[in-house]
């Protein structure tokens, strides 16, 4: 099947030589841009599968072309081909949505393992799927975001078990794509009317980004520390340091665990704090606005013969559905 490339550079000599540059098996119809103002109406009226994209050109630089991509919507997946090769660079164009980054002038040799790497050669095919997979397969595709889950939580559950020396009940991963007034709703196994302490940490990566949510109720800190072998008086400083140890085990290693099923590294933020002895609905309420419409899996950890229970949601933003789709499409391929 026949990919759709767009080439943008505002020099016709670099649009040439990356042209020349792809793998000669492959079988593509290139079409070029002179600069970003170009490359997104052609965007919009080529829907190409691929974008090969420069950073320093005349009208919209490479940036602006990805954030308009993001702000508008478009599906393309963007490989950054450019001569600013500062580690800022790589890191903003991550940040922003492309898979990839090349220097210039282009190795082939280089852009081949790119292709390969990320399967672009069949891009056509798994775009094809990717629709399928948005309009006709939300049961199947809620499968597979919860058996992925389903292998990074257990390795969390694993870590938490090891460290506390106990049995870790893990339940099955909810999925489902929620409104931010639905996120309380959807923590349905905290009791609305029970005391909690929250915290969020951020992750992004590979057009992908969100934040892990973890909820613990209060009454869990004072086992928590006893398996822990705190032997103190528990105060709101010591609760807020056992939150975070929790966290740390939990956020960290289920990011792990989904970042090597789906070949995706993420960059963590610094753990923020939601609050300390409030019900659900107030951490939520208190912190709307740092999420809107959201992808949430929600898992719900105890631990056997211990009075512990938190649950733990990851809430991918609604941008990031595109990529995810895109990297789960290989796990339907035959």
């Amino acid at each position: 099947m026949t990919t759709s490339v767009l080439i943008c550079d505002d020099s016709k000599l670099a649009r040439r030589q990356l042209a020349r540059s792809l793998p000669e098996d492959w079988e593509t119809r290139i079409e070029f841009a002179e600069n970003g103002l170009d490359c997104i109406t052609k965007i919009k009226a080529l829907n190409p599968e691929i974008l090969f994209l420069d950073l320093n050109m005349p009208q919209m630089d490479g940036y602006e072309v990805l954030e308009a991509i993001n702000e508008q919507g478009l599906e393309v997946l963007t490989v950054v081909v450019s001569g600013d090769i500062q580690p800022n660079a790589h890191e903003r164009v991550r940040t922003l949505g492309a898979i990839d980054f090349i220097k210039k002038p282009c190795d082939a040799k280089k852009l081949s393992e790119i292709i390969e790497h990320h399967g672009i050669k069949d891009r056509a095919r798994r775009k094809n799927i990717v629709h399928k997979l948005g309009e006709q397969l939300d049961s199947e595709l809620r499968d597979i975001y919860q058996e992925i889950t389903n292998v990074a939580m257990g390795q969390a559950g694993d870590l938490l078990a090891r460290l506390l020396n106990v049995f870790v009940k893990l339940p099955i991963p909810n999925v489902n794509v929620l409104e931010v007034s639905e996120l309380h709703m959807a923590l349905q196994s905290i009791d609305s009317n029970v005391s909690t302490s929250g915290v969020c940490q951020g992750f992004i990566g590979g057009g992908v980004s969100g934040e892990a949510l973890l909820i613990i109720n209060d009454s869990s800190f004072k086992e928590i520390a006893s398996l822990m072998n705190y032997t103190g008086e528990l105060n709101d400083k010591v609760e807020l340091e056992l939150l975070m140890d929790v966290s740390n085990i939990l956020i960290g290693a289920i990011l792990t665990g989904l970042s090597r099923q789906l070949d995706m590294p993420f960059s963590q933020g610094h753990p923020v704090v939601l609050g300390q002895h409030g019900d659900v609905a107030e951490l939520v309420k208190a912190n709307k606005d740092r999420w809107q419409r959201t992808l949430a899996i929600e898992i719900s950890y105890g631990i056997e013969h211990h009075n512990i229970n938190c649950d733990l949601m990851l809430l991918f933003t609604e941008d990031s559905l595109k990529t995810l789709k895109y990297k789960v499409a290989y796990l339907l391929e035959d």
